[in-house]
This record gives structure tokens, C-alpha cells and sequence, in this order.
């Protein structure tokens, strides 16, 4: 990846409803440069969408909820995929506040979902949910709660960080 295209990627992250003037005047490049590039990198996946990062709790959320799981054994890849379609035809019918859905490995799981919860009560009904999956292994359900009402937190979500990250690592190589 070129040095302007990781700059502009870091510079999006950061405030992505810059326009490609502004953010040609930041890093030293013509306007139709950025527009270029930007076309370029979401033509090629780099870029995958844009939004924003809202105060959960000033829009009506307490808990963010980091679960993790583990799938029985006797599970097949067509299960798993089986279970997707499931799952995404649920979203259309009654949106749920997934925001991530992973499978991966550690404490003892293989599977991660992240979720908001206005109160406690919808968390638990999450819970229930995810506890009535016959692909779920009893007993193997954890979850680390994070209370959005809660003002002294190490450091809230945010890309910035990423953001300046990214371009430190960059000057290493």
C-alpha cells in the first residue's frame, strides 16, 4: 500500500465527513488525487464503509456486552451455514444490536459476538437466545459486561487511535 493511501485510510478513520479538498490540503495532494485514491481503495475492498461513532448511552444504551461461546462438536460447516442464513433472516424480521460476530479461539471459546443492551433485561433475553442455539455448548457461554452509564472508563470506542497506530507501524518499515 502506498504511503498516501494508508495517510488518507488513517485521516477517514479519524472523520470520515471530511471532503476530498480538505483532506487533499492535509496531506499535500490534489484534490483529484484523493478522489482517486478513495475510489481506488473502496473498489478494492480497503474501504468498506462510512459512519460514525455515537455516545451509545446518550442514545438509550447501559450495557455493551462482550460474549463468547464455544460450538458443540458435532457441528458441520453446513450447520454453521445454516445457522448464518438463520440468523441474517432474523436481523430483517427484528434487528438486534449485534455489532460484531466472530469466530476465532481463546478463553476457552470460539466464537465472539459484541452487542449493545439498553438495560439488563435485554441483555439477558440475548443471552436466552443465544443459549437456545442446539450448536452452542452448554456451560460455555461468557460474557464480559461494560456499563455505558459508567463516565470513567480507560478509553471509549474509538478509530483515532487505530488511526495514528497504523502510521506509526508504517514509519518502522
Amino acid at each position: 500500500m502506498k504511503n498516501v493511501e494508508l495517510r488518507l485510510i488513517s485521516e477517514l478513520m479519524k472523520n470520515s465527513r471530511r471532503s476530498d479538498r480538505e483532506l487533499a490540503r492535509a496531506l499535500g495532494v490534489s484534490q483529484p488525487t484523493i478522489s482517486r485514491t478513495i475510489k481506488k481503495l473502496e473498489k478494492e475492498g480497503y474501504i468498506k464503509e462510512y459512519t460514525m461513532i455515537p455516545d451509545f448511552n446518550k442514545l438509550g444504551y447501559q450495557i455493551l456486552a462482550f460474549s463468547t461461546y464455544e460450538l458443540t462438536e458435532n457441528v458441520s460447516r453446513d450447520d454453521i451455514e445454516e445457522r448464518r442464513k438463520l440468523i441474517r433472516e432474523e436481523f430483517t424480521k427484528e434487528p438486534l444490536s449485534y455489532i460484531l460476530g466472530m469466530s476465532g479461539m481463546g478463553m476457552k471459546a470460539d466464537r465472539m459476538i459484541v452487542t449493545y443492551h439498553e438495560d439488563y433485561g435485554s441483555f439477558s433475553e440475548f443471552l436466552n437466545r443465544v443459549r437456545k442455539d442446539p450448536h452452542v455448548r452448554m456451560g460455555k457461554l461468557d460474557s464480559f459486561i461494560v456499563s455505558l452509564e459508567d463516565k470513567n472508563h480507560f478509553h471509549g470506542l474509538t478509530l483515532s487511535a487505530l488511526a495514528e497506530h497504523m502510521l506509526k507501524m508504517k514509519k518502522k518499515e
